[in-house]
């Protein structure tokens, strides 16, 4: 096929020339390591794990902490989605989040938490939960003041499975004392207080890593993502809280394309690969008026996507804290197929293999070795 084919010769041409660059999806539910095996077997191109980025992998950041946020390496984490127990295993294994439980794990431990689930489909992946004695002001709102799990975090790791036992769940941890399953603030609904008092109350943070609400699957229309299940989420909060009407909106931090924090970590990953394909010699410099050492960094970095609602739109809004300017490249064969699309990239063309040869025509040929970089959807 003439796609494969030159997607297979332009990542050819930029590992042979050394030309920076990574592959960034929507995707997860599994591994990098995983991924990047099948992609190369798939295109017969070797790519190197940490070139490869796909929803969750972002996630990694929060086990040591990242900008403000605590760490939570030690910390009681919640995921959810992915088939079984795959992307526990993800957060778990690769990541190094050190106490990670499921909606199954908490379904297997109270039957009775939502009375349509069947514990005997988790059965096969749950494991035992960490007991945490809750201290008494913790356990204002619970009666008979039981040992009961603290969540630290929620985080949305692919898309759910079960989006009726999971919403359940995320809505007794957003509405709970602390995090503590099983309790109730006494803040929500407070008018006094921010957010009328919701999520005011050191409730568990909840990290969504895909916004795409539909997705090509094998069936002829496209499917519900796990953007259709943060919609569905925000209805039954926006029902139970008064939603917007009443001044209350659903607190969530956003991951995958087009969002800002991805796109972060997308080009830190940009900028370690530049420096480590031109050595710390060639990285720095010597400013010759003060004498300080200066770090050259990437000037430029073409952005190809087939997505204009996430791979341009994500480059056009972009704000680089390195200062290098996005320039993004649509092309036909994916998502988009023709029309005017909803969010305008700086050209339009074929394929990728057409996408670097626009770019390499557009940084210059003299300069490509020194300054460019490409970025890939």
């Amino acid at each position: 096929m003439q796609i494969v084919a030159n997607r297979v010769k332009a990542l050819s041409f930029l590992q042979r020339n050394r030309i920076p660059f990574i592959l960034l999806t929507n995707g997860g539910g599994k591994s990098e390591k995983e991924r990047i095996e099948e992609l190369s077997t798939r295109l017969e191109v070797p790519i190197d794990l940490d070139l490869f980025v796909q929803s969750h992998t972002p996630f990694k950041k929060f086990v040591v902490g990242s900008e403000g946020e605590p760490a939570l390496r030690d910390k009681c984490v919640l995921v959810v989605g992915g088939e079984g127990d795959k992307c526990r295993r993800v957060a778990q294994n690769v990541y190094g989040f050190g106490n990670v439980i499921t909606p199954g794990d908490l379904i297997n431990a109270f039957p009775t938490l939502w009375p349509f689930a069947s514990p005997q489909v988790y059965a096969p992946h749950c494991r035992p939960l960490p007991k945490i004695q809750l201290s008494p002001r913790n356990v204002s709102t619970i009666a008979d003041k039981e040992p009961l799990v603290k969540v630290d975090a929620i985080m949305i790791f692919h898309d759910p499975r079960d989006w009726a036992l999971d919403t359940q769940i995320i809505l007794d941890l957003l509405m709970s004392e602390a995090g503590y399953l099983g309790s109730l603030s006494r803040r929500n609904g407070d008018a006094s207080l921010p957010n009328r008092g919701y999520q005011q109350d050191s409730q568990p943070p909840i990290y969504f890593s895909n916004p795409d609400l539909l997705w090509a699957a094998a069936y002829h229309l496209p499917r519900l993502g796990q953007g259709g299940f943060r919609e569905a989420l925000e209805g039954v909060w926006s029902a139970m809280t008064g939603g917007e009407k009443m001044g209350v909106k659903l607190e969530k931090k956003m991951f995958g394309k087009p969002f800002q924090g991805t796109y972060d970590f997308a080009e830190r990953r940009l900028q370690e690969h530049w420096r480590a394909l031109r050595g710390k010699d060639e990285s720095q410099r010597v400013n010759q008026d003060d004498g300080r050492m200066q770090s050259h960094r990437l000037q430029k970095v073409y952005m190809v996507g087939d997505n204009p609602e996430s791979d341009i739109l994500g480059a056009n809004q972009y704000k680089s804290a390195f200062g290098s300017t996005w320039v993004s490249i649509l092309v036909r064969s994916g998502v988009y197929s023709g029309g005017e699309p909803a969010h305008k990239p700086r050209v339009i063309v074929d394929d990728v293999w057409d996408a670097v040869q626009w770019a390499m025509d557009d940084a210059g040929a003299r300069h490509f070795r020194d300054r460019r970089t490409m970025g890939s959807s």
